[in-house]
């Protein structure tokens, strides 16, 4: 993103400015407030927009992870052992382990 220079632009305000007419209208100093907040006003700092991104994302992941404790806390506990899938699990992965000692 291409920055805008503020002498060009204070040089083409002025230029423009001087060619309208006068209006009584317009509070004093007006123009040195434009030009004060122009100058004043910083560029878009991007590693602020990340730490703000990253923060949002941290917070909806523990209230996610908070979502799903409350969920697994009040869930039913199933009565039946039969399908105990960590057993399941074990056994898939010592299944080689135990082919390799059977093997002489």
């Amino acid at each position: 993103m291409s920055c805008m220079n503020l002498d060009e632009l204070q040089k083409k305000l002025i230029a423009n400015a001087r060619r309208q007419p006068a209006d009584e209208r317009v509070p004093y100093a007006f123009e040195k407030r434009v030009m004060a907040h122009l100058a004043a006003r910083s560029g878009v700092d991007q590693w602020v927009l990340l730490a703000r991104g990253l923060w949002r994302a941290a917070v909806s992941c523990t209230l996610l992870a908070l979502v799903v404790v409350v969920v697994s806390l009040f869930l039913p506990k199933s009565t039946d052992t039969s399908k105990d899938l960590s057993q399941d699990f074990e056994n898939t992965l010592l299944a080689s382990v135990d082919q390799g000692d059977s093997t002489p």
